[in-house]
């Protein structure tokens, strides 16, 4: 193998499990390690886990240390990139200003790059996925929530205070149910798998008929590839409270489209992956009547996101290899 500093690695840290993944310079997953996450154990605990998960991963990948180039990690926020310092994250119970990026270059001994997860997932989706060749793009991930990413003039746009993207935290509906941020009618309440299944519940308790409650029994717990299921089998409480989720996607996606005007608005996460299509055309559909600018309307693509769970990983590899590239001496230190 070639000698010389050419792999990166990415990695995400998410509040059940950390992926890592060494990357080659054309954006091939070499090898991959996972670990639980076990955020339970507390923040020192899960940062020797990140470090083993990397470890794990070039291991795999037969790729001496001194070939790798650095390493992106994906975080939940809020973080401070600039610093390598996460606040609070959600997910991740007892963490309070941990020097994550700090702790991870010293215990590795290579330059490690912060970023906002949902944001590399964006950054992964353009250099690597769906977004391939636009100038500005957005991404929207729905899952347990709503994340989202700006790729504005071919560059991740992360904000002056590091707080752009947030689609998830969007007012849609002033009045409307709370979010986990505290706020009322953000679209992370109104359209979220977590929000989704809230509203199915409450449809069944007021004695709404569903197979829902059957499938559960079934799988145990309430998935997107559940909804799916029962969607495609023709429950009417999940086509209402689906429908009714895509058309606040849909709103958001017009806002943007009116704010940014972008070539393209990638769809991502678990929700998307499991329903597909069928998921996004009522989406489109919602969008385009309300996009202000009609004339060209459907050259707005609005499209599937294609790296499923490696968006994140590969658009972490991706930003390590720009910072490094960016700040040579940074990673030849």
């Amino acid at each position: 193998m070639a000698k010389g500093k050419r792999y990166t690695i990415g990695m995400d840290l998410g509040g059940t499990k950390i992926l890592a993944a060494v990357v080659s310079p054309k954006g091939r997953i070499v090898a991959e390690a996972k670990l639980r996450t076990r955020a339970e154990n507390g923040p020192d605990a899960v940062i020797e886990r990140m470090v083993e998960t990397a470890r794990q991963a070039v291991r795999k990948a037969e790729v001496d240390w001194q070939d790798v180039l650095g390493m992106g990690v994906g975080a939940p926020g809020p973080l401070d990139p600039e610093t390598g310092i996460i606040y609070h994250p959600p997910n991740l119970p007892g963490w309070d200003e941990i020097p994550l990026g700090p702790y991870l270059s010293e215990a590795l001994g290579v330059p490690v790059f912060m970023e906002n997860d949902v944001n590399l997932g964006t950054l992964g989706e353009h250099v690597l996925g769906a977004g391939q060749g636009t100038r500005d793009m957005v991404g929207i991930f729905v899952g347990t929530g709503v994340g989202g990413g700006l790729i504005l003039d071919g560059k991740l746009r992360s904000g002056y205070r590091h707080a752009a993207g947030e689609v998830g935290h969007m007012i849609l509906h002033a009045d409307g149910p709370v979010c986990g941020c505290g706020k009322r009618g953000c679209l992370e309440a109104l359209a979220s798998r977590t929000a989704i299944e809230r509203d199915i519940r409450l449809a069944i308790d007021a004695g709404r008929e569903s197979l829902v409650p059957e499938l559960i029994k079934e799988r145990g717990r309430l998935t997107s590839g559940l909804l799916a299921k029962a969607l495609r089998r023709g429950d009417p409480v999940v086509a209402e409270v689906l429908g009714r989720a895509q058309w606040y996607l849909g709103l958001l996606t017009a806002s943007i489209v009116n704010l940014l005007d972008p070539e393209m608005i990638v769809f991502g996460g678990g929700v998307v992956e499991a329903l597909g299509e069928e998921f996004l055309e009522p989406i489109r559909v919602t969008a385009r009547q309300y996009f202000i600018q009609q004339a060209g309307a459907d050259k707005v693509r609005m499209v599937a996101a294609t790296l499923g769970d490696h968006a994140g990983v590969l658009g972490a590899a991706v930003m390590a290899r720009q910072q490094a590239e960016q700040n040579p001496t940074v990673a030849t230190a």
